[in-house]
């Protein structure tokens, strides 16, 4: 085996997905932009490896070497000894042909040979029909890729599988990792895929020598299986009001625009090819440049009529256990951890804020559903914006505590949804751009109220930062955690803040 290492399986990968990533992260890697999305799925991709090493019973890790870059010469070395023994189950089993190295996730001993399992911190669901979904091309690259690798080494492959989170395992008190993970042997997929890799790998050397930047134009790829973090590097080119940010078109129609020259506004606007009455306000409002906004009074009249006193606003806070940690939960279930809830007892009355965030270290879930019960009376007027999402957290939660479901429906049986307005083109400016969440919506309706303004907030400034810094609280040192506790229910509230306000502009709007 050499020990020369030109192309790793993430760089073979990234050729696959498109030949510029690969190149741009050796040679521009500053231009990334890697936010928290990207941070928290390579932690969880991390958290569900580690997990997963134990399927198979006892295994041995092969030694990094113990520095910030893997000392690859010593694990190669490292798997290789224990390939010699017969150990049963290798995990991260590294080796290396003819400057290709791959670090298997799992290698387990099979009679005359090796399976080879690749880790994925995706979930897998059975459909309606029996059957599951299917796996992901770039998954079956990715293992094609290593067992090309290791048929080289001499190694032999005698199964290739496909490991990823059971997305219907629901966890009970006591983890089992049989149930936990679903298994799929991607032979026949693999099979198929092998034949493009000495085509890839001849491309990769061509492209990875060369110090000039590839030209790639956009693809469909650009967004698969999430934004591409150089997209902003690759997309300079493109006008600060385009296609791309046009509302609700799909992006392989906004790809095939794009091809077609429909790039600016104007040009989309020519085309005549949006015929969508939402997109088309959008493009016009810009173009024409117009500081007004468009309201339909007796559309928006008409739904603030359906809502009635007492009037609650409500917004919930969540976390994701990548792996369950409460029972009736499944991977990646959202556990509502805090809620903040503004109401008004009559027309005219004072605006009243109940709120809960939960202890840290412990399941919230009880303890938030019934002060929940306690502060939203039964039969009362409630709106959430987007309420898909409360509505939901709320139906996991009377189904997991039925002494409370009767009340806990009844709360989202009558959820209102103030987003509707202004999805429903009710109400437009400019400044909502191609976005009617609540963090557009408000310093649209708002624009110079630095009280409504999420970026003066301290420490918590969205849902993901909440969503991230939650489960850290019970590891903090007292000041620490009072101090985030403060800024968690200072963002939660602004977020029902913001409806009342943004209710106050639509009764407003409608001459109320």
């Amino acid at each position: 085996m050499s020990n020369q290492t030109n192309l790793s399986k993430s760089k073979y990968c990234a050729i696959w997905q498109c030949p510029k990533i690969a190149w741009l992260r050796k040679y521009m890697p500053d231009e990334a932009v890697v936010d928290e999305g990207v941070r928290s799925r390579m932690a969880e991709g991390s958290e569900v490896g580690d997990l997963a090493m134990g399927l198979f019973g006892d295994f041995v890790e092969i030694d990094t070497g113990g520095g910030d870059v893997p000392d690859i010469t010593k694990m190669v070395a490292g798997t290789a000894a224990e390939m010699a023994k017969g150990t049963p189950v290798i995990c991260e089993a590294s080796v290396t042909y003819n400057g290709l190295y791959c670090a298997v996730d799992i290698l387990r001993k099979t009679g005359d040979g090796w399976a080879i399992y690749e880790v994925k911190s995706s979930t897998k669901r059975r459909k309606d029909d029996g059957t599951y979904e299917d796996d992901k091309e770039i998954y079956v690259a990715d293992i094609a890729y290593q067992k090309y690798v290791l048929d080289h080494c001499g190694v032999n492959v005698t199964g290739t599988f496909l490991v990823c989170l059971n997305g219907d395992y629901i966890f009970d008190g006591r983890l089992d990792l049989s149930k936990l993970f679903y298994i799929s042997d991607v032979s026949g997929e693999v099979a198929n895929e092998i034949a493009k890799i000495e085509p890839k790998v001849a491309e990769a050397g061509k492209l990875l020598a060369s110090n000039i930047e590839p030209a790639v134009d956009l693809h469909e790829n650009c967004n698969k299986p999430y934004p591409c973090a150089f997209w902003r590097h690759c997309t300079k080119h493109i006008p600060a009001q385009s296609v791309f940010d046009v509302y609700r078109i799909p992006f392989k129609k906004k790809i095939e625009l794009y091809k077609k020259g429909r790039i600016t506004f104007k040009a989309l606007l020519a085309s005549g090819e949006l015929k969508n009455e939402k997109q088309r306000r959008q493009l016009e409002f810009a173009v024409g440049n117009r500081d007004d906004a468009y309201v339909n009074r007796e559309e928006i009249a008409g739904f603030l009529n359906s809502l009635s006193y007492p009037l609650y606003f409500l917004d919930f806070e969540t976390v994701q256990p990548v792996i369950p940690i409460y029972p009736g939960t499944r991977p990646y279930t959202q556990i509502p951890f805090q809620y903040s809830l503004h109401y008004i007892e009559n027309e005219g009355g004072p605006l009243k804020h109940s709120e809960f965030l939960a202890v840290p270290g412990t399941d919230p879930r009880r303890a938030l559903a019934e002060q929940l019960c306690a502060d939203i009376p039964m039969n009362v007027c409630v709106t959430a914006y987007n309420k898909a999402f409360e509505c939901t957290i709320i139906k996991r939660l009377a189904d997991t505590f039925p002494d409370l479901s009767e009340h806990l429906l009844n709360i989202r049986e009558h959820i209102f949804d103030l987003l509707v307005p202004f999805q429903s083109g009710f109400y437009y400016n400019r400044a909502m751009g191609n976005s009617f969440s609540i963090k557009s919506v408000l310093p649209a309706l708002f624009p110079d109220d630095p009280g409504l303004d999420y970026h003066n907030l301290d420490q918590i400034h969205n849902g993901g930062e909440a969503m991230s810094v939650f489960p850290k609280l019970a590891s903090m040192a007292t000041e620490e955690r009072e101090e985030t506790r403060r800024n968690l229910l200072k963002y939660c509230e602004l977020d029902t803040f913001a409806m009342v306000k943004v209710w106050e502009k639509l009764r407003e709007a409608a001459g109320d």
